[in-house]
């Protein structure tokens, strides 16, 4: 039993992993313990001696990049915190209810929050549809999936997302086209929520405002001024990055020093200035704020999602990544199963491969990065304008549901945390949805290459 378990292919190891995640999840109701778990069952199952499981976790927290990206973890939940001891969010909220239904409302407040490419966003957004439940009337768990689902509508095509970019990149596909081909990807996502959420949540509980007036305009975007000055923020610094290197090519990217969060974290220090400016805390609101055991363990969490992707990114003998491994395995079950020559061989990788990284990745660069690759070299040296970006949106589509799909997606794990959920009746709960946006592209990539012939 044990010879065959340590012979199954990875896989089948890597998944048995997140399976685990979720069991373990399941009986003792801890993120902490059940990521942790499955974690060092990835490490010990895919052949790596317990001190190098030690080694690559150090390696992995110590790094520069790892540790900004806690850091914005932290002013992600410090900057949430300060806009709900502030009565901001309540505020917010009641504005939008004043313009929109109460199913309206939690759609529209987690797709605003989407537009910012900040780590663990849902977490921000999370209190936001809480509030929206005046009379705590929808499950936690409806909340829980409508939260995630539309904090997650823009990242098929948002160039301020790193994966969006990285996808560009590859492809070398100018940034208008891929932008209005991938849009339509958004419409599936917003469609599909829609039809199997958000007609489960009654429009209103009653009188959503009960002065019957809605509320100025600019009363709403003093609300959203700290949220906007995050994103005009980090916009800003990546330009004047871009236009940096553009005059001097010699200049290293900030991704190349491990300082992609940078942008981000400024952003979030300026929304959390020009808040307190606005409605300022004591140090008795602001204590309980940043320390919060809360935060602490959502930071905790995080640190070892982070040492899990280390472990996938990591090599095993021969000198192959667990991706690579797999890639391997996937492209070897298609030609036996469809034959050398067969297009279904390509078509599978095209659409296994990114979607198995973006389920044991959990994040959009990661997929991008572990699959656009081999599918861009599947396509040959010259592939048509039409057969590129439809086997793009097909990529990029499977590898994006397989992300959602993840268990150690940090948005996921902290809309749960949030609304005190379980990781695997989430999950469940987003496969419908998931395979509708799936069977869409799917139709979507044969629509593009009919067109383009």
């Amino acid at each position: 039993m044990l010879d065959a378990l340590l012979a199954a292919p990875v896989l089948v190891k890597v998944v048995g992993s997140l399976a685990l995640i979720l069991m373990v999840n399941r009986f003792v109701r801890n993120l902490v313990v059940s990521v942790a778990a499955g974690t060092l069952a990835l490490g010990l199952w895919t052949g790596h001696p317990a001190s190098v499981v030690v080694e690559t976790a150090w390696a992995r927290l110590r790094s520069v990049d790892q540790l900004c990206l806690m850091g914005t973890i932290f002013l992600v939940i410090w900057l949430s915190s300060q806009m709900a001891e502030a009565g901001v969010l309540e505020d917010l909220v009641e504005s939008v209810r004043s313009r929109l239904s109460r199913r309206g409302s939690m759609a529209f407040l987690p797709a605003v929050i989407g537009f910012l490419p900040m780590p663990g966003g849902a977490l921000f957004s999370a209190p936001l549809v809480d509030r929206c439940d005046t009379d705590g009337s929808v499950a936690a768990l409806l909340k829980t999936k409508t939260n995630y689902w539309f904090r997650h509508v823009w990242e098929y095509w948002w160039p301020l997302y790193p994966g969006v970019l990285l996808a560009i990149k590859i492809t070398k596909l100018e940034m208008w086209k891929f932008m209005l081909f991938q849009m339509p990807l958004t419409v599936f996502a917003v469609a599909v929520g829609y039809v199997l959420l958000l007609r489960r949540i009654h429009p209103t509980e009653g009188v959503p405002d009960a002065s019957g007036q809605a509320r100025p305009r600019s009363h709403f975007l003093a609300l959203m001024l700290p949220i906007i000055v995050v994103a005009v923020c980090f916009a800003a610094i990546s330009l004047a990055m871009w236009g940096v290197r553009s005059a001097r090519p010699d200049v290293p990217a900030l991704d190349d020093l491990g300082l992609k969060f940078v942008p981000m974290m400024i952003g979030l220090m300026c929304g959390i200035l020009t808040l307190q400016i606005q409605r300022p805390l004591g140090w008795a609101k602001w204590k309980p704020i940043l320390s919060s055991r809360r935060t602490v363990t959502m930071v905790v969490i995080i640190a070892i999602i982070l040492v899990f992707g280390g472990l996938i990114e990591s090599n095993l003998g021969g000198g192959a990544s667990l991706v690579k491994q797999m890639q391997a395995e996937i492209d070897g079950w298609a030609v036996h199963l469809f034959g050398h020559e067969s297009e279904l061989v390509d078509l599978t990788i095209i659409m296994l491969l990114p979607f198995i990284a973006g389920i044991t990745t959990g994040v959009c660069i990661g997929f991008v990065g572990a699959s656009f690759p081999v599918v861009v070299g599947l396509l040959g040296p010259d592939p048509s304008p039409a057969h590129l970006m439809a086997a793009t949106a097909l990529a990029f589509g499977f590898g994006y549901m397989g992300m959602m799909l993840s268990p150690v997606h940090v948005c996921l794990i902290v809309t749960n945390q949030h609304f005190r959920t379980q990781l695997l009746h989430s999950l469940r709960g987003l496969l419908l949805p998931a395979a509708a946006v799936l069977a869409l592209v799917v139709a979507y990539h044969f629509v593009i290459r009919w067109v383009g012939g």
